[in-house]
């Protein structure tokens, strides 16, 4: 008997790999089948499975990070780091922790993804570019673990934005970092990111600044704007508290930006009147921020930092 090791998306290959023995024996049948076509199959199966998780690890590669995968609170994280995390009392700079947004939920209005990973990791591109202490932490099912235990499309498409969701998300991040006391953490999120970002700031410590990019932070007024169907079980930040106003808000938001108009926002914004929001002319949800991020991240500093 033939054993193939395939990586990536179990279930899909699962499936996928059903429909091809499937076919395998219904032309074996008729005399048609030959061994090397099931084996072309399966040998393709992996490589298109290990193909969707290439962009991110390629990037990460590129740019010298580190790749390993951490428990959160029921699910699990891939972590991509470039930085070195201390203390205070060992004088190291901010940490910037990125948030990547929702990828590829759905693959049609009516059909989920198997795996909800985007092509392009936008937020990863992005911390490519931020000279900071800067850590990315995937999101729960992610980046080829939809297959693990615990996970289900309900947790990438309505319940994206879940208790359970920001509670792993929480627990990973605080695994990273060390015991207080610790550098102050700025939390970056892009799009659906940057809706994780508002809720994990306020559940984690020593969070000093939140940068959202294009984020849909009312997202009862997003999904209706856009046509769809309530996220009924994810949390909302606009029904959330007022975060606290020790943390700096910052929002960023381009004025040609059809997935997220800027004033769906508004009621966020009404109830964080201390939050500052910046609209970028000419800019969309994914034009035209890596071309400009070293700039933007770099006028969002804190003033103590820029000192140096």
């Amino acid at each position: 008997m033939l054993h193939f090791a395939l990586s990536g998306n179990r279930p899909a290959l699962f499936r996928l790999g059903m429909r091809v023995i499937a076919g395998w024996r219904m032309l074996s049948g008729y005399g048609y089948a030959r061994p090397w076509l099931f084996v072309w199959a399966a040998v393709a199966l992996g490589g298109c499975a290990t193909a969707r998780q290439e962009p991110a690890d390629r990037l990460a590669e590129s740019q010298g990070m580190e790749r390993y995968v951490i428990a959160g609170a029921g699910f699990r994280h891939v972590i991509y780091s470039r930085a070195r995390v201390g203390n205070r009392d060992e004088g190291l700079e901010r940490t910037h922790i990125y948030l990547e947004g929702d990828g590829r939920p759905w693959l049609r209005r009516h059909e989920v993804a198997l795996d909800p990973t985007g092509r392009d990791p936008f937020a990863l591109r992005l911390m490519a570019l931020d000279p900071e202490n800067t850590i990315y932490v995937g999101r729960p099912c992610y980046h080829g673990l939809a297959g693990d235990a615990g996970c289900a499309s309900w947790f990438w498409t309505h319940g994206r934005y879940s208790p359970e969701v920001v509670a792993s998300m929480v627990a990973a991040i605080a695994s990273i970092l060390p015991k207080p006391p610790r550098p102050p953490v700025t939390l970056v999120g892009y799009s659906g990111g940057g809706v994780l970002a508002t809720l994990i700031a306020a559940r984690l410590d020593d969070v000093e600044q939140v940068i959202t990019i294009a984020a849909n932070l009312d997202i009862d007024a997003w999904a209706d704007q856009q046509g769809y169907s309530p996220l009924e079980g994810s949390l909302n930040p606009t029904r959330q508290a007022a975060l606290a106003a020790a943390i700096r808000q910052v929002h960023l938001v381009g004025d040609r930006d059809l997935r997220v108009p800027p004033t769906t926002i508004a009621s966020f914004l009404a109830r964080n009147p201390t939050a500052t929001v910046k609209v970028f002319a000419g800019f969309d949800h994914r034009c035209c921020w890596t071309e400009h991020w070293p700039g933007i991240i770099e006028q969002f500093r804190p003033a103590e930092v820029t000192s140096h």
